[in-house]
């Protein structure tokens, strides 16, 4: 009963950090709520052996994620009725200001995109990213290296105004 109890705590207190950072992988918000569950579902079976649970069920969601490309899974095509719980116009204008970052990220190679988001939307270090992805730190390294590069070179993220020096 007390490995229910643990497995309840960490779902509720880690659900919305675990969340973000599927979509980041899968750039979707259904698909991301689908990833965190099946990474749940996943950890739950075997959670009395888990000795660190944050960095298993990550490690759960990258595999899974990129094993729902690999398979190349089609996904549900949602109808065009409103939504009821539809965000306000102010909210979808500070989503709008983050969209050309997160739809350049979209546009790097998966494993580029999760060392990407570990290491710096979940401010992981490298050895830490390396042991979530089973891969070395120079593999993290080269990666990052180059999708860094990328995104330097991507024509939708414009140069960055600081407007602390503007007139």
């Amino acid at each position: 009963m007390a490995d229910e109890a643990e497995f309840d705590d960490f779902v509720v207190a880690r659900s919305q950090a675990l969340i973000r950072s599927a979509y980041l992988l899968v750039q979707d918000g259904g698909l991301a709520e689908d990833l965190v569950q099946t990474a749940l579902t996943k950890a739950w079976f075997v959670w009395s052996r888990i000795e660190d649970p944050e960095a298993y069920v990550r490690r759960i969601m990258t595999t899974t994620a990129t094993s729902w490309w690999r398979r190349r899974w089609v996904r549900e095509t949602p109808a065009e009725l409103p939504l009821a719980n539809a965000p306000a116009a102010a909210e979808i204008e500070d989503l709008a200001e983050g969209q050309d970052v997160w739809n350049a990220l979209g546009r790097l190679p998966r494993r580029q995109r999760a060392v990407v988001v570990l290491r710096y939307v979940e401010d992981r270090t490298e050895a830490d990213t390396a042991h979530l992805l089973g891969c070395s730190i120079g593999t993290v390294k080269s990666q990052c290296s180059k999708a860094l590069a990328k995104l330097r070179l991507d024509s939708s993220l414009g140069p960055v105004v600081d407007e602390r020096n503007l007139p």
